[in-house]
């Protein structure tokens, strides 16, 4: 028997209504594993659950953690019993903050031995995402200029560094406070409170941009799109700018989709897209798992060969999962909160 330290979130909470709960797990079935967390981590979907305003999410209560890296401690049956004692990454969308959490064996993907626990957390999601939307979404070439929103975020960082080992120019926005990191990961910083931010760009980039990737939707979006050069393309893969408004949850995506479709009729040879990360998974698991497995593994082997530098930006135990949620809300670090097993005394 397994015992498993949870975080729960209990309903629409701040971030310190969060529940610490112990339970035991039961035995895994079928396909399945026990996997012990080494890191897991906030990510802005924890932020938008939090409000209840995340797309797809169970009711409350649930136990939050988009993703996880851990080691195999069991295996259930019909499942290798090699896997134990080896470390994985898997996508959970809920389930990650756990000490222990049961994992379906097929959603595993190895990571490598030499690389930190919390350095692969930071590429898990958002290694993924960064990597889909630039070379399955977007298909920038060398020489391209893209531009990156919120360039110190867990996306973003991986974004910008990903694009400037492809010999991409970027870019990206930032507070003024974080200019010399995002700098230093390669790209041209402009600040994002700038009231003339987007002229900034054009002076950068004044025949247009390649890209776009936008997070926070809203009504920059149409400043965004403004920015492409024929036959450019503006992904954009949330709405930051709509998490705190109150109502329904999918107005603002329903209004986003319409807009985004709209501007694909436009004959400017421009292209306009929502990155969904769960794109396939309910028709085609096979193939979703396939690509995602062939995705995360090119991330971390660019992580292992040192390319890619995981934005770390603090790593706190388990049972503080409120402090992290709270600081990763705090809009004020560079990369990604990383939750780690609580310190044995």
């Amino acid at each position: 028997m397994t015992t498993a330290t949870e975080i729960v979130l209990p309903g629409v909470v701040e971030p310190d209504g969060l529940h610490v709960r112990v339970r035991d797990l039961p035995a895994p079935g079928e396909g399945q594993v026990v996997l012990r967390m080494d890191a897991t981590g906030v990510s802005f979907a924890e932020q938008q659950m939090r409000l209840g305003k995340y797309f797809d999410q169970p009711p409350f209560p649930f136990v939050p953690g988009y993703d996880v890296v851990g080691t195999v401690v069991a295996v259930g049956p019909g499942v290798d019993p090699s896997l134990k004692s080896h470390r994985f990454a898997a996508v959970t969308k809920v389930g990650g903050w756990a000490s222990h959490l049961i994992v379906e064996a097929a959603d595993l993907v190895p990571v490598p031995d030499h690389v930190d626990a919390a350095a692969a957390e930071t590429v898990v999601v958002n290694g993924v995402t960064a990597w889909q939307m630039m070379y399955r979404t977007a298909k920038v070439k060398r020489g391209n200029t893209i531009v990156v929103l919120g360039a110190n975020g867990g996306v973003g960082s991986t974004l910008v560094q990903l694009a400037r080992h492809a010999g991409i120019k970027v870019i990206g926005t930032a507070s003024t406070r974080h200019h010399d990191a995002v700098r230093a990961l390669g790209a041209i910083p402009v600040d994002y409170r700038d009231p003339h931010m987007y002229r900034r760009i054009r002076e950068l980039a004044p025949d247009g941009v390649d890209a776009v990737f936008d997070h926070v939707g809203g009504a920059g979006l149409h400043e965004s799109w403004r920015l492409l050069r024929r036959g450019g393309t503006l992904v954009n893969y949330g709405s930051a700018a709509t998490k705190d408004e109150p109502g329904n949850a999918m107005l603002p995506v329903l209004k986003l989709f319409g807009r985004l479709l709209l501007w694909n009729l436009l004959p400017n040879g421009k292209r306009a897209g929502f990155y969904n990360f769960w794109a396939g998974k309910r028709f085609r698991p096979a193939a979703f798992r396939a690509r995602l497995a062939e995705d995360l593994s090119a991330v971390l082997r660019l992580v292992g060969a040192g390319v890619l530098t995981p934005q770390i930006a603090a790593r706190i135990p388990l049972p503080e999962a409120a402090a992290a949620l709270a600081l990763a809300e705090s809009r004020t670090v560079l990369g990604k909160v990383v939750i780690v097993p609580e310190v044995s005394s």
